[in-house]
């Protein structure tokens, strides 16, 4: 069992055409892969739908309350919401560089889904924020290349980033950190 996975769709995304119907919230606490479980569906998706329904199913299954933001323009709203932490999608741009650290003053952690797929520049990236590796997006890039130089900077996290209840899984995270020397970060 997995110490903790964060990054968790559910079709609560139903704008994300990877989901497939069986990945429900009901299913992910069927299936526990994990100790501590936070479902961080794309908040873009949520807020036009039913958050409070959102919430209140997660929490009902004893997880944590996340949301996937994409970028800056979702920030000044998703601040607004009641959620234990963010997955933030980081691209190059001075926008969401500048809406980052907005996220970063809430005092909640922020974890930086997939840098390297979206060539984030982590020299620009506050501190306090997690560094996510997930299965899905790590072989995109040179990963060595891309997180070695900060693997002392940050504090980094594993995610399965899972729309499809096989992908429950962090084995290729895990694969990537202990190349890298990576221990993770328990986050709660």
């Amino acid at each position: 069992m997995l110490q903790q996975d964060l990054h968790i769709h559910t079709t609560y995304s139903t704008g994300d055409s990877a989901v497939v119907p069986e990945q429900t919230v009901a299913l992910v606490a069927a299936v526990r892969h994990a100790k501590i479980i936070g479902i961080s569906d794309h908040f873009d998706y949520l807020v036009n739908g039913d958050f409070e329904s959102y919430e209140t199913e997660l929490r009902r299954f004893g997880f944590k309350v996340g949301v996937e933001v994409d970028g800056h323009s979702w920030v000044a709203e998703a601040k607004s919401y009641d959620l234990d932490y963010y997955i933030y999608h980081c691209r190059d741009q001075n926008a969401d560089y500048r809406s980052l650290e907005k996220l970063v003053t809430t005092g909640k952690p922020v974890i930086i889904a997939h840098p390297n797929a979206f060539q984030t520049n982590l020299n620009r990236v506050p501190p306090e924020c997690l560094i996510e590796i997930n299965n899905r997006y790590v072989w995109r890039t040179d990963w060595k290349q891309y997180y070695a130089p900060f693997t002392n900077q940050f504090k980094f996290v594993f995610g399965s980033d899972a729309h499809q209840p096989h992908w429950l899984s962090q084995t290729v995270a895990h694969y990537v950190a202990m190349q890298l020397g990576i221990e993770e970060h328990l986050v709660f």
